[in-house]
């Protein structure tokens, strides 16, 4: 079993992991690797989607109606408003679920006794111990770093299958139709970074396949466990496209443009 160190990563305030340099220095920080590789998302059905609970929140809740004619010049209130609107619509209890099933299924991995739960609760970690069995699990939870994209995050799994470490990923969302770029891209950063200890910035490597990642879907309450491979070589030509498209966000369109001098 892999262990990872004890020493908890530091974050700047936009939460973004703080990274000691390989070669030594003041920490600095990495992109955190979900936020890499959602860049190249079309995110429009999943704002259609943000709109259209932020609408129901508001017809729930009179009082939010009002907020939003009272602050309507406020930017601040207003974001709050209508964070306020989606919770009131659940927007984010897929979110708060999908978090505790990351929990439970540690347990599960650790042979920890599990609390008493719903039994279509009961049902998914079944269905999810009977799956996992069918690997041998080396490492949960482990913080690992990717210096060639200065990109950073939380691998849920390394895993034994046919002889090979592979990096395992748990997705519990009812779909991951329109997900799977993003998920080869993460897995893909994954299995290109190193083990990470937060107190003296030592690397250690993973020893992972870099072409074949697993992804164990767990659908909430649908009481079974989907093993699938994911393309990590396509996944890390996508994830160099995206660095290069926040690197572009962030300087080339600063020179983009300039006034013209007429003679």
């Amino acid at each position: 079993m892999i262990t990872a160190p004890d020493t908890p990563v530091d974050r700047d305030r936009w939460g973004r992991p703080l990274v000691i340099p390989p070669d030594g220095g003041k920490p600095v920080p990495y992109t955190r690797a979900t936020t890499l590789a959602g860049t190249l998302d079309d995110r429009s059905a999943l704002e259609k989607w943000l709109c259209r609970q932020t609408a129901l929140g508001l017809a729930d809740r009179a009082d939010l109606y009002v907020a939003v004619s009272a602050h309507r010049d406020d930017k601040q209130q207003l974001n709050r408003i209508v964070q306020e609107a989606q919770d009131a619509a659940k927007s984010s209890a897929a979110a708060t679920r999908g978090t505790a099933m990351h929990t439970l299924t540690e347990l599960v991995d650790r042979d920890q006794d599990l609390p008493s739960l719903p039994d279509d609760v009961a049902g998914d970690l079944d269905a999810y111990r009977n799956t996992i069995r069918q690997l041998d699990v080396e490492a949960i939870e482990l913080f690992v770093v990717c210096d060639d994209l200065q990109a950073a995050g939380t691998a849920d799994r390394i895993v034994q299958f046919n002889g090979q470490r592979h990096i395992l990923d748990l997705k519990t969302g009812s779909t991951l139709d329109y997900s799977w770029g993003a998920i080869a891209q993460q897995l893909a950063i994954y299995a290109r970074a190193a083990l990470y200890n937060p107190a003296t910035g030592d690397r250690t490597s993973l020893n992972v396949n870099q072409s074949v990642g697993l992804v164990a879907h767990l659908p909430a309450g649908a009481g079974r466990c989907d093993l699938y491979t994911v393309n990590l070589d396509h996944g890390w030509e996508a994830a160099q496209l995206s660095k290069r498209a926040r690197d572009f966000r962030r300087h080339s369109r600063k020179g983009l443009a300039a006034p013209l001098q007429m003679s």
